[in-house]
C-alpha cells in the first residue's frame, strides 16, 4: 500500500527516497558494482514501499523489476 493510500504523510525527501524510481536506480548501481542480478520488489510497507534484493522475494512481496 502506498503512503498516500494509507493516510500517511511523508516528507518530500522520504517520498523521493521511497519511490520506485529511486529503488530502480539503486538496483542498477548495485548490479553494476556487484555483477549480481537485483530485484526491485513491492513490500506492502507504507514506510518502505519498495526495496532492492539479490534474492527472490518471499510471501507478501511482488517483483516489479529485475536488473540483470
Amino acid at each position: 500500500m502506498s503512503p498516500e493510500r494509507s493516510g500517511l504523510t511523508l516528507s518530500a525527501l522520504r517520498q523521493r527516497l521511497a519511490s520506485f524510481e529511486h529503488a530502480y536506480a539503486v538496483a542498477i548501481q548495485l548490479q553494476e558494482a556487484t555483477g549480481a542480478d537485483q530485484f526491485v520488489v513491492r513490500t506492502g510497507n507504507p514506510f518502505q514501499p519498495y526495496r532492492v534484493s539479490r534474492v527472490r522475494p518471499r510471501g507478501g512481496e511482488t517483483i516489479l523489476a529485475l536488473v540483470a
